[in-house]
């Protein structure tokens, strides 16, 4: 049996990397989160630009996001860092966390006397949640324990007839050893819907899946434009892609071929094992903070452009097939598919080189965006205006 080296968590879950999530609740916090988290080696902050001045179903949104976020199995501890005003309640987020068998500590900057004492409060809290991580260690677990979440970007020609079918094998075989695997990019599922429909495990998951093509839809007619003219990108269409329908086409390739048992809204957890839909959008920042959300524990990420983006608390293992920008962007792609379009290996031994580094990377070894620093972004995806 195939097996990894990762870290247990309570209720069940299995984290590929040992990290302290420093959280705001609150853009406004952001600064006071950087600061902390740059003390401490194991610490990652996850700076974002929300939690106030929203409709409350984003604030929900939001909420729900980042106690997914910190429940992520990579995550060991979290210290929350509030401001004090913000309409995210800082108590449902604790609340949510300490629900999930998560060890969570909270300061909020008002209470404190401001930054520097905020500073001061958090970093001694830091510093005894950073010494609680130093006794986990690593021990096997069956690959079963993988969570794989799904993404690619920057795609051209190569990413549909190379990188994509790979990763989707990739995932069928992890799938087959009862692992799970999370994919999205609903905007990127126009006119391929009808395809995943028909993997659905039940009427009521194709019914969803549809639903949620539909809904993404509308929220583009609603704003009064048409979705051609910014899907496929410019990138997308110099790289060869011509239809947002061809487009999609490829870009599904990647979920592979197994049945999908459900249907996740963004920041909803997993509800157990099989393949899931992540109604999300294309976005790598977005999509990447809905994958680790939900209870991804790793990231394969296709790219026939060379997309360089990580993500600070879940490894992103990039794969490539476009020959030219395999060499020109190689700092930044984990598995070269080149040969394959140059008529030198199979998508099957790329599928078996990917799956490879499943293992491996879940057991440690880092990627090339963990080597860069290139994994600070995090985004969340939102659909009203602010207020």
């Amino acid at each position: 049996m195939d097996t990894f080296l990762g870290y247990s968590r309570p209720k069940g879950r299995v984290g590929t990397r040992n990290y302290l999530a420093i959280i705001p609740t609150v853009f406004c916090a952001n600064e006071v989160g950087w600061r902390i988290a740059k003390k401490f080696k194991s610490a990652r902050p996850l700076l974002h630009h929300q939690g106030c001045g929203q409709l409350k179903p984003d604030v929900e949104r939001v909420t729900q996001t980042l106690i997914g976020l910190g429940a992520n199995p990579n995550v060991g501890a979290v210290l929350l860092i509030g401001l004090g005003c913000e309409s995210v309640s800082m108590q449902e987020v604790f609340r949510g966390l300490k629900k999930r068998g998560q060890t969570v500590e909270q300061i909020v900057i008002q209470t404190a006397g401001g930054m520097k004492k905020a500073i001061e409060q958090g970093t001694k809290l830091a510093a005894h949640l950073e010494k609680g991580l130093s006794a986990s260690k690593r021990k096997p677990f069956p690959v079963k324990q993988l969570v794989m979440g799904i993404k690619c970007g920057s795609s051209d020609a190569s990413s549909g007839l190379v990188s994509n079918p790979a990763v989707g094998a990739a995932s069928d075989k992890l799938l087959s050893r009862g692992g799970t695997v999370i994919f999205g990019e609903t905007t990127e599922f126009f006119g391929a819907e009808h395809l995943l429909a028909r993997r659905a495990v039940c009427g009521e998951v194709a019914a969803k899946i549809f639903a949620i093509v539909e809904r993404m839809e509308n929220r583009v007619i609603a704003v009064g434009v048409d979705m051609r003219g910014s899907q496929p990108t410019p990138g997308n269409i110099q790289g060869g892609i011509t239809t947002i329908e061809e487009k999609s086409l490829g870009a599904i390739c990647k979920s592979g071929s197994m049945p999908i048992s459900g249907v996740l809204e963004y920041g909803e957890k997993i509800p157990g094992k099989g393949l899931f839909i992540l109604d999300s959008p294309g976005k790598e920042a977005e999509i990447m903070t809905g994958l680790s959300a939900a209870g991804a524990n790793l990231i394969v990420f296709s790219t026939g452009g060379g997309a360089p983006q990580g993500y600070p608390i879940v490894p992103v293992i990039k794969v490539a097939g476009n020959p030219q920008k395999c060499l020109v962007m190689k700092e930044h792609i984990d598995i070269d598919a080149s040969g394959v379009l140059r008529g030198d290996i199979s998508v099957e031994k790329i599928t078996a080189k990917i799956y490879a580094e499943l293992i491996r990377v879940g057991s440690g070894r880092a990627v090339k965006a963990e080597k860069l620093g290139y994994d600070q972004t995090v985004e969340i995806y939102t659909t009203g205006p602010t207020i």
